[in-house]
């Protein structure tokens, strides 16, 4: 039996330099990734979850809705796609934090940051208390 050379080769991403680090996932359109969001939060969160995130991303999409500045627009959908990816694989779950981001945040960013931990655990003693 003979084999050829396409069933031995090693997949490489395309327009890789380096030939060992695959090129990184091509940025989804807002649309689609808005889309894929939504699908991701109804497939694998919990209800209460799924409903506080819904309203975070809809209100992140919108604030953003008219910035012109490529970096920022780049930097915003690259970090979605991230947590897209992170909430279809399970990997959030006890993640925390990168302290390199946290450093880059500005206080308006920080501040939301603040708010969404309270809702987190507002919403976390809630359940606890239907429990009881």
């Amino acid at each position: 039996m003979r084999l050829s050379l396409r069933l031995l080769a090693n997949p490489t991403a395309v327009g890789s330099t380096q030939g060992l680090k695959p090129a990184p996932l091509a940025l989804l359109p807002p649309i689609p990734l808005y889309r894929r969001l939504f699908r991701s939060h109804r497939n694998f969160l919990p209800k209460e979850m799924r409903v506080l995130g819904d309203q975070y991303i809809k209100s992140e999409f919108r604030s953003h809705r008219e910035v012109e500045n490529p970096m920022h627009i780049i930097g915003f959908l690259t970090e979605w796609q991230m947590y897209a990816q992170k909430i279809e694989g399970d990997a959030w779950k006890g993640e925390k934090l990168d302290k390199g981001k946290i450093d880059k945040m500005s206080d308006q960013q920080l501040g939301q940051l603040y708010e969404l931990m309270q809702a987190i655990q507002e919403t976390s003693r809630e359940e606890g208390g239907e429990d009881s």
